[in-house]
């Protein structure tokens, strides 16, 4: 068995094993809960997110310093960027208008009353002037400890095409930074070998604590907004990629499957980008002067399942408290979810930060958000893996339209695959 589909099973057995555990009540009885759910579940789970954040910084940045090198043409680069703003703000606009044609088609919320105590109070938007301002960094080690993204993109960026200056009197630099960069995949590889049983951890935790009783309450809200999700990534998503690149479908939702499982668990798109990055270069074929660009500036940007949550959160809240947005108020949400993933990049909570804002924009009581908090867990793990997958897919997208994509690569089912025996052999480890 593959490790992509060692994670699928965790993945599902740790779903049983969470379901078991709430259903059953046992997360009531205190042993349960303080060295089960909350010990060993939590522990091996953190340890392995905390492990792929850990490589995130040092991975892009010796990634995309060389991808630069290779690439030898700073108006190329210019045009990837470009292209992946424009592709990012685009998928998040449709995304946005898709949840608005769910919502509002399904009447969810409609003369519903359900009582919450949950106190939700809005949280700080960083303006957009201060995420432009912040995007060249005073101090590029604290934008690494940080974890500031787009301010470590600019770093790299910046530092690569002034090495490319220089390459010929720098080579032994060159030499080292790419050297450094193999050394940070094999980390990669490594640390995915675990992640099967954390998988199964940080899912089981996520499941154990699910109110069944609130999911039941929340049951249209829930549905529809996974309709609109899985909407969004298996046919607009792949329209997309197959209208701009005719590339397989088959083989690209094959072969991302691992990076959409990594992100489900972790509810993360940076704790993925490691897995993405490598996703992307050595199983997709993507060059890496694209995809160490475009993948984690899509993490940092690219809101497509956040913002299909705030338009059917939107909705849903507003037909609860019988508040009529009409054609503006579509609108306004559409306008502010495109602008918000732009300004609130950098801040923690992203999805409830971007919500805040469209809530107060069409009038409606932040407090509502406390009433979707207690299934919110669940669904960001859903939001996130949508929005892995639309990092890979414009990713792909830009790599084929530059011809910077590998096809034998891409149409090779067993590229890049790690095989764990083989691996551990060659670092004289046990898998």
């Amino acid at each position: 068995m593959n490790l992509a589909n060692k994670v699928l099973l965790a993945l599902i057995l740790g779903m049983i094993a969470g379901l078991i555990i709430n259903v059953a009540g046992l997360n009531n009885i205190a042993w349960v809960d303080q060295y089960l759910v909350n010990g060993v579940f939590e522990v091996v789970g953190k340890l392995f997110v905390n492990a792929l954040k850990m490589l995130v910084v040092p991975l892009v940045l010796f990634s995309l310093i060389p991808g630069i090198i290779g690439i030898g043409d700073v108006r190329l680069l210019g045009r990837i960027g470009t292209k992946a703003v424009v592709l990012y703000l685009l998928t998040t606009a449709i995304a946005i208008t898709t949840a608005l044609v769910f919502a509002a088609g399904s009447g969810i919320g409609k003369g519903m009353d359900i009582p919450h105590t949950s106190d939700f109070t809005g949280k700080e938007v960083t303006s957009f002037a201060d995420i432009l301002i912040g995007i060249v960094p005073t101090n590029p080690i604290a934008a690494m400890a940080d974890g500031d993204m787009l301010a470590i993109i600019f770093f790299a960026i910046f530092f690569g095409i002034a090495l490319l200056s220089v390459a010929k009197q720098s080579a032994q630099l060159v030499s080292f930074i790419e050297q450094v960069n193999l050394v940070i995949m094999r980390m990669v590889t490594m640390v995915m070998w675990f992640a099967p049983y954390a998988v199964f951890c940080l899912i089981a935790k996520a499941l154990a604590e699910l109110g069944i009783e609130l999911l039941s309450q929340l049951l249209g809200y829930f549905l529809v907004l996974v309709a609109a999700l899985l909407f969004h990534a298996l046919v607009t998503q792949m329209l997309f990629l197959k209208g701009l690149t005719g590339l397989s479908l088959g083989m690209f939702l094959k072969k991302v499957r691992t990076a959409q499982l990594f992100a489900f668990s972790t509810s993360s798109s940076g704790a993925t980008i490691p897995v993405t990055l490598r996703t992307m270069q050595e199983r997709m074929g993507v060059d890496r002067a694209v995809s160490s660009f475009s993948v984690p500036f899509g993490a940092t940007i690219n809101m497509d399942g956040t913002a299909i949550m705030q338009g059917v959160a939107t909705v849903f809240i507003a037909n609860m408290y019988g508040v009529e947005l009409g054609l503006a108020g579509y609108v306004t949400v559409i306008i502010t979810a495109v602008l918000a993933s732009i300004g609130t990049a950098a801040v923690p909570s992203v999805g409830l930060v971007m919500l805040t804002l469209v809530f107060n924009q069409v009038g409606l009581p932040v407090e509502g958000i406390g009433i979707i908090l207690g299934v919110d867990r669940l669904l960001d793990m859903l939001r996130t893996a949508v929005n892995v997958t639309g990092d890979a897919v414009v990713t792909t997208i830009i790599g084929k339209t530059e011809n910077r994509i590998d096809l034998e690569i891409y149409n090779d089912p067993e590229a890049g695959m790690i095989d764990e025996q083989h691996e551990a052999e060659a670092l004289h480890l046990k898998p």
